[in-house]
Parts: structure tokens; sequence; C-alpha cells
């Protein structure tokens, strides 16, 4: 019994001492929105037939559909054009400063917003990153994600203590939901959502300046890496959810079984860029059957190996290679972006320091030819997000 309080006891400490995997999260941080973001500005001359006012999916369409799902869009606060014009242009800069990791906390929730306004308006665009996106941008409210590779961490290392630019975003997303409320275009658990979310901000304000050192802040950083940890869960979870699908739904497909199913989007018009490069793929069948089966195999043994460090990571690169190469010979970038990101999650901690440590001396040499450069990013504090040991939540 004793053992077993001691395990349950170190366990606990595990999980609220720190908040785990900052170079995962960082990593998905920057995935995800550095996908978002180029998916915005390519798009940009299409915006208007997409999400805009006059598109195919009409706002009232979009109007009626939201009501009866309850889902957030901004974009259904009005139909004006320039409304619609600023709800795109700030999620366009949203996703780049929650990629640079300027103010994460505030950013994630902005970015979650823009996400969420364009695809709830028109549902019927995006081609499946669309969803990872969606679901992943509501995850990354709840994580620390700016402890590392973040100008917040840098801005934290540098000892930054009175931050009036920060007081001033938090009067203004203030004042923001302030006109939402009065006017009554948010109501029910997303005015909740929001206001808890601010008044959080103002709590971890006030703790850290009243009471830097003292229990009240032990509190807020315990609560705050039990959020963490729960949303970097659910992240892992939802990506082996998706692959356990996929592959077990490609096992009951008639195609997948008899190994002839990559054949066909290879030579469909929609899905083939390259057509020539579809067509010298698909010329030797064994390389085909081969393919089909191995796809499902790495989806369908991926969730059963994140346990085991050696299986898990080989699986890693295959999967990644396939995603690299669907966006490249079926013309789906940022699907195939979306998931990389996902499955980021799961790469080593020694290998993302690794890779963090070429980018800091390639940065150097660029920006800084006579000076030595920095070393990688530590977790540190920064715009609420704690001091946190380099620990992995996957043990790798």
């Amino acid at each position: 019994m004793d053992r077993m309080q001691r395990r349950l006891g170190d366990g606990l400490q595990w999980i609220t001492a720190s908040a785990l995997a900052p170079y995962q999260s960082a990593v998905i941080r920057i995935g995800f929105s550095a996908t978002w973001l180029l998916f915005l500005l390519r798009e940009f001359p299409h915006r208007q037939e997409m999400y805009g006012p006059d598109g195919p999916w009409s706002w009232g369409m979009a109007q009626q559909l939201t009501e009866d799902n309850h889902a957030f869009s901004a974009l259904m606060w009005s139909d004006g054009q320039g409304w619609f014009e600023l709800v795109y242009i700030v999620a366009v800069v949203s996703s780049a400063l929650l990629m640079l990791g300027w103010r994460t906390r505030t950013m994630s929730v902005v970015f979650m917003i823009g996400v969420l306004s364009l695809q709830n308006r028109s549902v019927f665009m995006g081609d499946g990153g669309d969803n990872v996106i969606h679901l992943m941008s509501i995850y990354l409210v709840f994580t620390r994600c700016g402890q590392v590779w973040s100008l917040d961490a840098r801005r934290a290392r540098r000892g930054g203590t009175d931050d009036r630019f920060g007081i001033v975003l938090w009067w203004v997303m203030g004042l923001v939901l302030a006109a939402m409320t009065f006017t009554g275009k948010v109501g029910g658990g997303w005015l909740l959502f929001f206001w808890g979310m601010w008044a959080a901000q103002a709590v971890w304000w006030s703790v850290n300046r009243r009471d830097p050192q003292g229990e009240s802040r032990l509190l807020c950083d315990v609560v705050a890496n039990l959020l963490h940890n729960a949303g970097l869960l659910v992240v892992m979870v939802e990506a082996c959810l998706i692959y356990a699908t996929a592959g077990w739904y490609k096992i009951q497909g008639s195609r997948w079984q008899d190994g002839t199913a990559v054949y066909y989007p290879l030579h469909l018009d929609y899905f083939s860029p390259w057509p020539a490069l579809g067509e010298l793929l698909t010329t030797f069948g064994p390389m085909v059957l081969l393919v089909t089966y191995g796809t499902v195999a790495v989806q369908v043994a991926f969730p059963f190996t994140v346990f085991n460090r050696r299986l898990k990571n080989v699986l890693l690169v295959f999967m990644m290679l396939e995603h690299a190469v669907i966006a490249v010979v079926l013309g789906l970038p940022f699907f195939s972006l979306a998931m990389i990101a996902a499955d980021a999650v799961f790469l080593p901690t020694s290998f993302l320091v690794r890779v963090g440590g070429w980018v800091a001396r390639a940065r150097g040499r660029v920006f800084a030819p006579t000076k030595t450069a920095a070393a990688p990013d530590r977790p540190a504090q920064a715009d609420g997000e704690p001091v946190a040991a380099e620990q992995s939540a996957v043990r790798t």
C-alpha cells in the first residue's frame, strides 16, 4: 500500500510540478499556426468565394446552420464586407504572431477565434486538414506553448517585469468582450469561456505582482500545469484516434483489401497535379500493393507503439514521409502540413533540441556572423508560462 501511495504521489508530482513537453508543444504551435497562415495567404485572392458574404454558401445559410448546431463564428455577427475583411486580416495576423510566440496566451485565443470563424462560416471548404486545425486550435488554448522558441521566452530571459503593453492588451480585450456582451453577439458557454480566460489573465498578473514566490503563485502554476498537460494529452490521443479510425476504416474497404486503393486517387484529375508522376508511380503493380498495405499497417499499428520509443520513432518517419508524398503527388499540401504538425507531438525531445541548435547556429551565422550562435532555447517563464523542467510527455 505504501509503495502504491508513493507511486501515486510521484505521478501527481510529475503532472503538476511542470508543464511537460515544452519543445513538442512549441512545435505544434508553430506547425498549426504556420499551416493556417499559409492557407489564408494562398487563398487571399479567393477569400470572397470561400468565406465572403457573396460566396456559394450564403451568409443566410451559414447563419441558419450555426443557429442549429451552436457553432461559433464571428462572421455571423454581420454580413458586411468590411467586417469580413477585418476578421480575415485578424486571422492572418494572429496566426503569424502565434507562430512567432508573441503573447501566446492571448494569441492562442485569437487564433482559435479566427479558425472557428472562417471554418464555421463555410463548412464545406477544406480537404480534411481543416478539421485537424479546427480541433487543435481549441486544444492549443489550454497549453503553455510559448515556453521555448518564442518571443515570449526571449522576453522572459531578458528579465522583463514591467509589462505595460501586456496590461494595455488586456484592457483592449476586456473592452472587446464588453462590447460583445452588451450587443448580444456572443452568449452561453462561449461568453463564459472568453470572460473566464480574460479573468484568469488578471488573476495571473495580480499574483505575479503581489506574491511571485508564495503559495498563491504555486497554486496558479499547479492549475496551469494540469491544464497544459491535459491539453497535450488530448492532442496526442486525438492524433492516435485519427490514425486508428483511418486505418480501421481502410481495412473494411474492398480496394484496400485487394491492394489497389492507392492506384485510383493517382488517376483522378482532382488529385493529379502531376499526371505523369502519378502514371509513373502506378506502372509497377507490386509497388502499388506494397504502398497500399503499408499505409494501412502503419496507421493501424501506430497507436499501439506510442509507448515503445524505437517503434514509435520508426513509424513517425514513415508517416511523415507519407504525408510529404501526399502533399506533392496528390496536391494536398495543407492537409499534409496539418498532419505532420500533429505527428510532431510525438517527436523525441533530444531530436527537437538538436534541431533547435542547428537553427540557432544558422541564425547566428546569418544575422550575427561575428558572434557565437546562441544556445537552444530553454523553458522559461514567459507571458504566464512557468519555468518548466526539461521533461517530455512522451518518454523518448
